[in-house]
């Protein structure tokens, strides 16, 4: 009889229990609720304002000569042959190929020149070492058209290069003050027993670098690359000073100013010319994203 009134009398100390739990977990479960619809909305505001000018770019593309720029926001027909059109232009071809071109080399060159660069700046100990540090940060204070002059008289009137992109190929393989600041920052987050534990085992400073620094640097190198590339894809200044009077060595980014000219009535034709021209740097952003913001959050940890 005791037992039976024991288990009668605890049910209710566990319903009341319960329900003191009940309302503050669904209060708790509510206040989850809002804060993430709170934080989603606003990033869902902001990507919409970023995305939309992309979207009004693709829409007009596929829009007919009549109503592109009319007012009208969604297309009575997709004309997908306007990207065919493009393709077809005369000169579109070459310009995509140069552009690869051009940002595939410069890629390669500046990596390859600013790694050892920054491996010195970063892990050796040698007189001068703080004031090269300082000239290679002062050569990014220097804007390109404080020297244009000089160097375009180099290139096309002693060496003769002008109408091609060799003059902006050429100074890349010699080291970039901003990939060799960037990768430099980064390589001082190795340890220096990595570095050690390698030349115990008889490895040189060359073996060093291509088999430790390297592996371990390669989020800073992709953030490097990423950099490299948007630059040189983008790039306009340069092929116009250097290339201007040849068609043939025409960019993408150049070419384009060219095309809109003859196209200027064309918005459907020009709309969907810029996406293509916006496309590689998109696919490659959106594969690489990863490592490139490791790298770029990495370069700042230690100075």
């Amino acid at each position: 009889m005791t037992t039976t009134t024991l288990r009668a009398g605890s049910a209710p100390a566990r319903n009341a229990g319960s329900a003191g739990r009940g309302p503050a977990a669904a209060r708790a479960r509510r206040k989850r609720l809002l804060h993430w619809t709170a934080v989603h909305a606003v990033a869902i505001a902001a990507a919409l304002f970023f995305v939309l000018p992309f979207v009004f770019v693709f829409l007009t593309s596929v829009m007919s000569d009549e109503q592109a720029m009319s007012g009208e926001l969604w297309p009575h027909e997709w004309n997908w042959s306007n990207y065919a059109t493009v393709f077809t232009t005369p000169g579109f071809l070459d310009w995509w190929k140069n552009s690869l071109m051009y940002a595939g080399l410069g890629t390669l060159f500046t990596v390859c020149s600013a790694i050892p660069v920054a491996y010195a700046l970063a892990k050796f100990r040698f007189r001068g070492r703080r004031t090269a540090m300082v000239l290679v940060i002062s050569t990014m204070m220097l804007p390109p058209q404080v020297i244009v002059i000089p160097m375009y008289l180099v290139w096309a009137q002693q060496l003769h290069l002008s109408g091609s992109l060799w003059p902006l190929l050429i100074p890349m393989a010699f080291g970039d003050a901003y990939s060799i600041f960037l990768l430099r920052q980064f390589l001082l987050t190795i340890p220096q027993e990595y570095l050690e534990s390698a030349k115990v085992d008889g490895c040189g400073e060359v073996r060093t670098l291509l088999r430790i620094v390297v592996p371990m640097a390669k989020p800073g190198i992709a953030a490097v690359a990423l950099f490299q590339f948007f630059y040189c894809w983008n790039d306009y200044f340069g092929p116009q000073i250097y290339a201007a009077q040849n068609p043939a060595a025409w960019t993408l980014s150049y070419g384009l100013e060219s095309f809109k000219s003859a196209h200027n009535v064309n918005w459907n034709l020009t709309m969907a010319a810029t996406l293509l021209v916006m496309a590689p740097v998109i696919i490659v952003f959106f594969f690489a994203q990863k490592a490139f913001v490791e790298g770029v959050t990495l370069t700042g940890v230690k100075g």
